[in-house]
């Protein structure tokens, strides 16, 4: 079986790579021909664990194919994804323009019968946009071509995409023609074989159930947050409540450790989009327009407690920074609770010395020369007053703390992801102020 997925970002690269790796004939295709050019060299716009060895494997054996020619390419297509961008408009609501243009050159090109399937986030009601944008490019060629349309949303976990593509939790599919259904389920079954379910619904199901989901992990991310910052107002220790509800089945230990807000390329999107899809419809989502503002204020969480913990005196101040992309295993900055913080302490008058394992490319991009980028997390230190923590990654994880505590000019860390015990952190001599900790000082 040939497939065709146009859009070689995030979810479209991981998706037309995996479908290779069992086998499937993919064609991967961009309009951005020097990142079409790059990929044929095994040259990646992203970084995700284990992604570079699996495109460069298919790209060998032939399984695997970038172009720039959608045309040629859905002409030998029986499955066509659609993986372009969804940005968030003014608004909030997606952005289709992207998704519509790729469905009206699809219709333009097909030949034969072909499944068109939305891969990008999409409100409900996109497949039937997407059928009616094909359908009038056919209707102008006078081409009698049977298809169909259907909704096959990612859950794709960045740091982790390539086995939750490999082995996913489940498989989403809408549809409305049983040949649509039987299709995507012969394309699905290798990745089913080991009982990993496939569940079919309805197209506009299928669309809300990606909103549903991300918009429920970002309310316990924020229900969780709030719940810290009245833990320390409280005089509670939120490590302990996290781990006294976590161990409740109801509620369950995912998604409920606090921090410095969620970013990323899907949960600030996708609540705002579906927040705007329910004011489109007259329906006021009160819950996740909380999520969001909460959020929002949780962002900056970390620096207020600089600013309580050195009032006038935090000007001039040089900061260690570990941690820049939105969450570990990723270089995605995309909304990253790092830029709010940075941006907050060169207003304050800081110097910022960073250092991320992957992500300062991106970060260079969008930050420029504003703050020092450093070789590694102790060359960030050396000079500094303090270090800030902000994304927790492993190598973060058990640092020489006696290298720490002699590199800082004073021995205090903020820690937006409540990475270390505070005890610990006192018996080792220093200050430590995490979320949501009592006695962390």
């Amino acid at each position: 079986m040939k497939i065709s997925i146009v859009g070689t970002g995030y979810v479209g690269l991981v998706t037309g790579t995996c479908f290779a790796e069992v086998g499937l004939d993919v064609t991967c295709i961009d309009i951005d021909s020097q990142k079409i050019e790059n990929l044929k060299k095994g040259i990646l716009p992203i970084y995700e664990p284990g992604l570079e060895e699996m495109v460069l494997r298919n790209l060998e054996n032939g399984r695997l194919k970038f172009s720039t020619d959608l045309a040629n390419s859905i002409r030998d297509s029986s499955v066509a994804f659609i993986a372009v961008g969804t940005p968030p408009d003014e608004d909030g609501s997606a952005d289709l323009k992207h998704v519509l243009g790729v469905a009206r050159e699809i219709g333009e090109n097909m030949e034969d019968y072909c499944v068109v399937v939305t891969k990008s986030t999409v409100p409900v009601g996109t497949a039937k946009k997407v059928h009616d944008e094909i359908s009038r490019a056919l209707a102008n060629r006078s081409a009698d071509i049977e298809f169909d349309v259907a909704s096959n949303p990612e859950f794709l976990k960045e740091g982790a995409a390539v086995q939750d593509f490999l082995r996913p939790d489940r498989i989403v599919i809408g549809v409305g023609s049983e040949r649509a259904q039987k299709l995507l389920q012969k394309l699905y079954h290798p990745f089913t074989l080991n009982g990993h379910p496939l569940i079919m619904m309805d197209i506009p199901s299928a669309e809300m159930t990606k909103y549903a989901a991300n918009s429920m992990l970002a309310t316990k991310i924020s229900f969780m947050n709030d719940i810290a910052n009245l833990c320390e107002l409280l005089g509670a220790d939120v490590n302990l409540v996290r781990k006294g509800i976590g161990t409740d089945p109801r509620i369950g230990n995912k998604f409920i450790y606090p921090g410095a807000g969620y970013g990323g390329s899907c949960f600030p999107k996708d609540v705002k989009a579906l927040i705007s899809t329910g004011e489109e419809n007259e329906y006021e989502l009160k819950v996740l327009k909380a999520v969001e503002e909460v959020n929002q204020r949780q962002k900056t969480v970390l620096f207020k407690k600089m600013e309580e913990r050195f009032g006038d005196d935090l000007k001039g101040k040089t900061v260690a920074v570990w941690g820049l992309s939105f969450k570990p295993k990723t270089d995605d900055m995309r909304e990253a609770p790092s830029l709010v913080v940075i941006e907050s302490l060169l207003e304050a008058g800081c110097t910022v010395k960073a250092y991320d394992p992957v992500a300062m490319p991106e970060a260079k991009r969008m930050i420029g020369d504003k703050i020092e980028f450093c070789q590694n997390q102790y060359d960030a230190l050396q000079g500094s007053d303090f270090l800030a923590i902000i994304t927790e990654w492993s190598e973060f994880r058990s640092p020489d703390f006696v290298r720490v505590g002699s590199m800082l000019n004073q021995r205090i860390i903020f820690d937006g992801r409540n990475i270390y015990d505070p005890v610990e952190m006192r018996e080792l001599g220093f200050e430590y102020h995490g979320i949501g900790i009592i006695n962390s000082q």
